[in-house]
């Protein structure tokens, strides 16, 4: 029987044609999310990310899903208890869109700093008055996870004359323009001297929750927290009250906990917010940039090769920077 590929997330027919002309081994199959869970059964390998409720565990059952090639960066849609422990291969997304994340996160902080929501509501009212503002450039920021959207972020502050630290369960290749690289149990000591907080770490056990009113009371009072990442990350409620206290400034976030944030959630109303319903990663080429990494990994699924963006510990849900499987940041220029 001819190997199954399953397709779900965005894309055209060109997108579905390259994919088959790379792999004429395989049939592919396009599916909408509401049939995704049903045809998971008879996927041998599925490329995209399940927005619907999905029973992992009855793939599991079947044991016939192979590969699991994420159109996402972050891996909590898939990477339930029952995969984790399975045979099943997992490649993710990481670095696929961090430029996107990084603009978006640059847009976000320096409208935050520059009071543009406080002029846009004043442009309403047709009022010209000067309110203060923050400032970018020579600020401290640190950034909590330091994969391909860290790393891409990290690029790009530096050129504001920014003092630059992160913090990554592997701290290694540190760029020269970042002063600190550090494990997370130096978080602690980082977090008192920061001016903005950025959070680009994925959703895991270790994570969820992470940062709460014990996290927010070591931070710089007056300091951002910048949330891009996965809203469980956040303990939302707490974050109010670190605001409220006036302990910290505010938070921008493309995230929260709960997602979507529902009508009337008091995080709406929180003074020095601003909230964008999770587009950070939206792209006018995502989708040829997701059929990119994934003809790819097709390529050397083919031929025995490593792939690319290879989860080899699927309780972290991201693929280590260790040199033990090769990472889309660092190749995407080579590969057609």
């Amino acid at each position: 029987m001819r190997p199954r590929i399953v397709l779900c997330f965005p894309n055209e027919e060109r997108h579905r044609r390259k994919i088959a002309e790379t792999a004429p081994w395989a049939d592919v199959v396009d599916v909408p999310q509401e049939r995704i869970a049903e045809e998971l059964l008879n996927a041998d390998i599925f490329c995209g990310h399940a927005k619907v409720p999905v029973d992992w565990d009855a793939v599991v059952r079947r044991g016939r899903l192979r590969w699991i090639q994420s159109s996402a960066a972050g891996m909590d849609h898939c990477l339930v208890p029952s995969v984790i422990e399975s045979e099943i291969i997992v490649t993710s997304a990481s670095g696929l869109l961090a430029d996107q994340v990084a603009e978006h996160t640059v847009a976000l902080v320096t409208a935050w700093l520059r009071s543009l929501p406080v002029f846009l509501r004043a442009q309403e009212k047709q009022e010209f008055i000067r309110r203060p503002t923050r400032d970018l450039h020579r600020s401290t920021i640190l950034i909590v996870g330091f994969g391909g959207v860290g790393r891409r972020l990290a690029q790009i502050l530096h050129t504001f004359k920014t003092t630059l630290w992160a913090v990554d369960l592997f701290p290694v290749d540190c760029p020269p323009y970042v002063k600190q690289l550090v494990p997370p149990e130096n978080l602690l000591s980082l977090l008192p001297g920061a001016d903005i907080v950025i959070l680009s770490l994925p959703l895991n056990d270790q994570t969820r929750g992470m940062f709460n009113r014990q996290l927010f009371a070591q931070m710089k009072r007056g300091s951002l927290l910048v949330n891009v990442a996965r809203g469980p990350i956040v303990v939302t409620d707490h974050l109010i009250e670190a605001i409220q206290s006036g302990h910290l400034a505010g938070a921008v976030m493309d995230v929260t906990d709960p997602e979507p944030l529902p009508p009337g959630h008091p995080l709406w109303t929180t003074a020095n917010v601003i909230i964008t319903p999770h587009v950070g990663g939206q792209s006018a080429t995502r989708a040829d940039d997701v059929v990119r990494i994934m003809c790819e990994n097709l390529r050397r699924w083919h031929e025995g090769r490593p792939l690319v963006n290879l989860i080899t510990d699927k309780r972290l849900g991201f693929p280590k920077r260790d040199g033990s499987t090769p990472l889309w940041i660092d190749i995407c220029d080579q590969i057609p």
